[in-house]
């Protein structure tokens, strides 16, 4: 059985933890440093607020610890916030994260809470999966060896660099599990 770590601090964890663990994985919420101590075959960072999310990590000392992992090949999926976390680059926002996923991202790109909507998209391998979207960002650049895996409107919304995929939407509140298991079957062979 795998063990997928997810960032607990803030944001929508908890729906994340159940998608997994209805796939049958087992899941470990990361809130501070020794949560690490676990052999994880995988880490999930959810959406929420990126701002909250970027300080509380630095606060508790959990940012160079996830780096480390996640360039030394620790499977990740980041929703939303998440990919805020993961990107190298941030428009109009000099703070960056974890900076491992080398791609700029534009927050907030999809407007207001209010201006939510799910849609059905194209996805890489997995045909069309739904997708919501809550104050998403999207992808604005990539570097080469980036694959894109899911455009909307011509913007990129999902991308994988070697162990990163980053999605601007939330698959872990729609109904279908294809992308969490497309997660688990990465995490398997890592």
């Amino acid at each position: 059985m795998v063990l997928i770590g997810v960032l607990a601090l803030q944001g929508d964890f908890a729906e994340h933890k159940a998608k997994l663990a209805s796939l049958g994985a087992q899941t470990i919420e990361i809130r501070q440093l020794k949560d690490l101590e676990k052999p994880l075959d995988g880490l999930v960072l959810p959406g929420g607020e990126s701002t909250v999310q970027g300080k509380l990590l630095a606060d508790l000392g959990l940012l160079e610890p996830l780096r480390e992992r996640i360039q030394h090949g620790l499977p990740v999926l980041a929703t939303c916030a998440g990919l805020i976390l993961l990107a190298e680059n941030v428009e109009n926002q000099a703070k960056r994260y974890l900076g491992t996923l080398p791609v700029t991202v534009k927050r907030n790109a999809y407007g207001r809470q209010l201006g939510s909507f799910t849609s059905l998209l194209d996805f890489a391998d997995l045909g069309q999966v739904a997708a919501t979207f809550i104050r998403a960002p999207y992808i604005s650049e990539v570097e080469d060896e980036v694959e894109i895996l899911s455009k909307h409107q011509g913007k990129i919304v999902a991308a994988r660099y070697r162990n990163q995929i980053g999605l601007s939407f939330h698959p872990e509140v729609d109904e279908s599990d294809s992308i969490h298991s497309y997660f688990l079957k990465i995490c398997q062979t890592k």
